[in-house]
């Protein structure tokens, strides 16, 4: 793989499809190309190809796959009909069928690729049995007829690499033969996920050079590819995967195949068992679910030289001696590089103050923001890369500061229905881990727990009636002063669910250990560095759509009425609660915008449409599980406690957010968002 213009050396996917799943093909290959993954190794079964309708299969398979990547087809796996066991990790009985089955996917395929790898991690007991094998005599017998007939008709063989790696075991088939008789020889190698827990791992270099050694004896003119190589976000520590990631291409190797692609789905069989080992399920750049992880999401934006950018900008966290806290504590941000963590930051660090920003930056545009702050406040903004779920990193971080505000968390209700699982680990889970740390810290570290006024259910009993700007409650004292902390919670839809259940967890923590912690119920914020989308900040999103002179659907007709909040005034109300945490323990506030900017979506777009000068396209769709047709937050508990007060009118604040948006870049990766947006605001 040569590098490209900056000096990367490209690489590849190992990822392995079951027969007949075309579709799963498809999406793997424009995924490939996005990523920019030029080559693909996968397998050809050997012990598949035996099954009635297989052969067809890799007959699409194999020239669908070449079209698009460099392909190495890995062939393993006996037939059991032709097993000395029975199973597919024999020896055949007869050892050159093998050869036999090599020249037919030659004759059948040959065009579609250059070298053809002989068996997988040969050492596994799970790929060759070798107790049937002791010495690998059967083995290197098998592989030197097939290797030696491969290159005998002008492909190059590829040695499949033993996992974990074993330089004894290489250096044994290279007495038997068999590295002379191959082009590559390929290695495996899984650090800080199984290889780690061997003891012999030494690192690439180290195991490279080994290999290289043996091979300068058999085969000098061999080159060296890492085949498997690959980390397990099992733990949700996504950035160490673009770490190990960023090892491997590192490595003196001719060849890197990363391993895989997707998680694989938890009701998939694994050869050991179905989930019998679960970091089994999470080595893809993908989730289960396709979404991307953090290294699928740098290497999308900017390929490897991204993912350096951000490792190097990330350091090590706060165990980094550069970015230890010196003085006073730092305050600790979940969630801080989003929308509202951001800005709080700002202010924090704009005063003096250090930050420890928690994210795992899964949020389109949190990237930016955390540049953004970084380039403003340079290290004193201390990047803590991590997620709610790792309880290592959360104990870490809760042991370094002096504050916490918890904002990180998963914060769509349509997302929350499609698995309701993670957003109750994440939300719920989360949480508690959090509130657990503190616990265990023993010192009385004041929190301010970011809870959603959505705990108060879709509020079907509460009287409306349509007016001509939106849903108005009958009752005049709530149309006065809005809904207050004694409305009855209802928690409606997962998310409501988790969020609520959280929110109650606080309160109990601060009742029942003492912990000075305070609830914040919030409605609409909106303001700068919100990269809204469908799903959650629908201020932003409807502006981002209409600046890109995009249709903006509406969730139900359109006159759901909700009191947005100035970033600006949340932020104040945030720090007003850290410096009183102590004294208003226990207590829950709501926090919005209330009557006074009370506003329908309707009027909303009404008004982005006097700011831009022109028409919004609108569609309409049914409306969403879960959703308020009146929410306006009473704010006078929050008032007399601490004196705050929103200051920013809606109006004002919509053409600030709107003016921001316009200076900005696109930022990649946000659903709605041209590369080149004709974004202006009419005088």
């Amino acid at each position: 793989m040569k590098p490209d213009r900056a000096g990367n050396k490209g690489f590849g996917i190992t990822e392995w499809f079951r027969p007949f799943e075309y579709e799963r093909v498809d999406e793997c290959l424009l995924h490939l190309t996005n990523l920019g993954a030029s080559h693909l190794r996968t397998h050809l079964s050997w012990a598949d190809f035996h099954v009635e309708g297989v052969p067809e299969w890799y007959d699409w398979l194999i020239p669908r796959l070449a079209e698009h990547v460099d392909l190495l087809p890995c062939v393993h796996y006996t037939p059991p009909s032709l097993s000395r066991t029975g199973t597919t990790a024999g020896p055949p009985r007869r050892l050159r069928d093998l050869a036999d089955f090599v020249d037919q996917v030659l004759d059948r395929y040959g065009s579609h690729f250059t070298h053809l790898e002989l068996w997988n991690e040969p050492n596994n007991l799970l790929d060759w049995d070798w107790r049937a094998d002791r010495g690998w005599h059967q083995f290197c017998e098998m592989i030197v007829a097939a290797a030696h007939w491969t290159e005998h008709r002008s492909w190059k063989a590829v040695l499949g690499g033993p996992g974990p790696f074993d330089i004894e075991w290489l250096k044994m088939v290279g007495r038997q033969g068999v590295l002379e008789q191959v082009s590559a020889v390929g290695i495996h190698g899984f650090p800080g996920t199984w290889d780690s827990e061997t003891g012999i791992w030494t690192g690439w270099e180290t195991q490279i050079t080994q290999l290289r050694q043996v091979l300068s004896e058999y085969q000098p003119h061999a080159e060296i590819w890492i085949t498997e190589a690959g980390y397990s976000t099992w733990r949700h520590d996504e950035l160490e995967q673009v770490r190990r990631f960023l090892e491997a291409v590192d490595a003196p190797a001719e060849r890197l195949y990363w391993y895989s692609l997707c998680d694989l789905p938890l009701d998939a069989d694994i050869q050991e068992g179905r989930q019998f080992d679960m970091r089994h399920y999470h080595v893809g750049l993908l989730d289960r679910r396709g979404r991307d992880k953090l290294l699928a999401q740098l290497l999308r934006r900017g390929g490897i030289a991204s993912a350096r950018r951000k490792l190097h900008m990330v350091g090590r966290g706060i165990d980094a001696p550069q970015l230890k806290p010196s003085g006073r504590r730092p305050v600790l941000i979940t969630g801080g590089s989003g929308f509202i963590g951001c800005n709080l930051a700002h202010a924090l660090l704009s005063e003096g103050q250090e930050v420890i920003l928690f994210d795992n930056l899964s949020r389109s545009g949190v990237a930016a923001n955390l540049e953004w702050l970084r380039a403003h406040h340079g290290e004193r903004a201390i990047i803590q890369t991590a997620d709610l779920r790792d309880t290592t990193a959360v104990a870490d971080a809760v042991g370094a500061c002096s504050a916490v505000v918890h904002l990180a968390a998963q914060v769509a209700v349509t997302e929350s229905l499609e698995s309701p699982l993670e957003d109750f680990a994440i939300n719920a889970g989360g949480t508690l881990t959090l509130l657990e740390a503190l616990r265990r810290r023993g010192e009385k570290v004041p929190l301010v727990f970011a809870s959603t006024n959505k705990v108060y259910g879709c509020l079907p009993d509460l009287p409306l009636h349509r007016g001509d700007a939106g849903y108005l409650p009958s009752d005049p004292d709530v149309l006065a002063r809005g809904l207050g902390e004694n409305q009855s919670l209802q928690f409606a839809t997962p998310y409501g669910c988790s969020k609520g259940a959280a929110d109650q967890y606080v309160l109990d923590y601060a009742a029942s250990f003492g912990l000075p912690a305070v609830v914040l119920r919030m409605s609409c914020i909106y303001g700068q560095r919100q990269f809204g989308t469908e799903d959650q900040g629908w201020v932003a999103h409807f502006l981002i759509k209409a600046l890109n002179d995009e249709p903006i659907t509406l969730f139900g007709d359109g006159f759901q009425v909700r009191d947005v909040l100035h970033v600006d005034d949340a932020v104040r109300a945030y720090r007003l609660l850290l410096k009183n945490a102590e004294g208003l323990a226990g207590q829950v506030f709501n926090l919005g915008g209330g009557p006074g900017n009370a506003v329908s979506l309707l009027t909303m777009l009404s008004e982005i449409e006097a700011l831009l000068g022109r028409p919004v396209e609108r569609q309409h769709a049914p409306m969403r599980a879960g959703d308020q047709r009146y929410f306006v937050a009473d704010t006078g508990r929050l008032e007399a406690a601490t004196g705050w007060c929103a200051s920013v009118p809606w109006r004002d604040g919509l053409q600030q957010l709107c003016s921001w948006l316009q200076q900005q870049s696109p930022v990649e990766g946000l659903p709605g968002q041209k590369k080149d947006p004709a974004w202006s605001v009419s005088a």
